[in-house]
């Protein structure tokens, strides 16, 4: 039998093997997986669609390292269906960020589907003697490196926003990093901090309540949610920064059951009660296919390297 022949027969019988396999899934509960602590976008989010899958779904975080301890446990997984991952902005930041991975940010993945995009901002107490983003940069220029500011772990989006923002401005902070989840809340409005860069989702509860305001956010343009919080570009041009949250697994999924979970996600993202909650969290829903979610974050692995390297953000180890 010729080699082409062979191929086809093998072809053919691994493509009836992954699509009888697609036809018996799931035959058990979903793991999936997030990098960060209880109460931040991510864990949110995570609950919010997996809640509503018509498949069985347990959420499961692994904290730490600004999202990759999960990703390696991601990339690293049986590449069956059962294990996916709710993977961050900060997951394109790594691959720029740190010398060297266990993973790589792209090819050791299967993209799903992304789920939302959203800005980041930058608050303060509202003690604080900080009234506008001018103010705390007037402040930094004063004295280097003496006022503090949050993220979610290095590596983290809300990392590199805060590097890029001392880059843009001149200044010198003093960067505290944190698990994730709502502890840089809990110290901002304790004093531990003077200034925390994250989600809407974090930051809107406090934000409503009067306990803090937000001086700026990261997206070029003002954003629909929070029309009367100017963007960081109107006081340093040229800053642009958002975040998105995305499904992927480990590369090898079969292709039917990636488009079983594709349709999965996407359904629950048009869930009315969903796609509402994600808008009140200042989100934007952004459903899209396994092809249009690997370009997009192939693109912004490369845009993310390019920044760190024009904002001369140290690489970590």
């Amino acid at each position: 039998m010729k080699k082409a022949a062979v191929g086809a027969v093998v072809s053919t019988i691994l493509f009836a093997a992954s699509a009888a396999l697609a036809q018996t899934y799931p035959s058990r509960p979903i793991t999936f997986m997030h990098g960060f602590g209880a109460g931040g976008n991510a864990d949110t989010i995570s609950r919010l669609i997996g809640n509503v899958m018509s498949v069985p779904v347990v959420i499961e975080p692994h904290v730490g390292a600004g999202g990759n301890i999960a990703s390696d446990r991601a990339a690293k997984a049986k590449p069956d269906g059962y294990t996916i991952i709710l993977l961050t902005s900060g997951h394109a930041v790594s691959a720029g960020l740190y010398k060297k991975l266990p993973f790589d940010a792209v090819n050791d993945f299967q993209m799903i589907s992304l789920a939302t995009g959203f800005p980041f901002l930058i608050s303060v107490r509202k003690d604080s003697p900080f009234q506008t983003l001018a103010d705390l940069i007037a402040a930094a220029k004063a004295k280097p490196g003496v006022i503090s500011f949050s993220s979610v772990g290095i590596g983290s989006t809300q990392h590199l926003t805060g590097e890029l923002l001392q880059s843009m401005a001149h200044i010198e902070l003093n960067h505290v990093p944190y698990k994730g989840g709502s502890a840089p809340m809990t110290d901002l409005l304790g004093g531990q901090i003077d200034v925390m860069i994250d989600t809407i989702t974090v930051t809107t509860p406090q934000l409503k309540a009067g306990a803090i305001r937000s001086l700026a956010l990261t997206t070029a343009q003002p954003w629909p949610a929070l029309p009367e919080i100017p963007p960081i570009a109107a006081t340093v041009p040229g800053y642009d920064v958002r975040g998105w949250l995305g499904v992927a697994g480990p590369k090898g999924i079969p292709q039917p059951i990636v488009e079983r979970l594709n349709q999965e996600i996407r359904k629950a993202l048009a869930n009315a009660t969903v796609k509402s909650r994600i808008e009140e969290m200042g989100n934007m829903v952004t459903p899209s296919s396994p092809e249009e979610m690997r370009q997009f974050v192939a693109a912004d692995v490369a845009k993310f390297a390019k920044i760190i390297k024009d904002a001369h953000v140290p690489q970590q180890e």
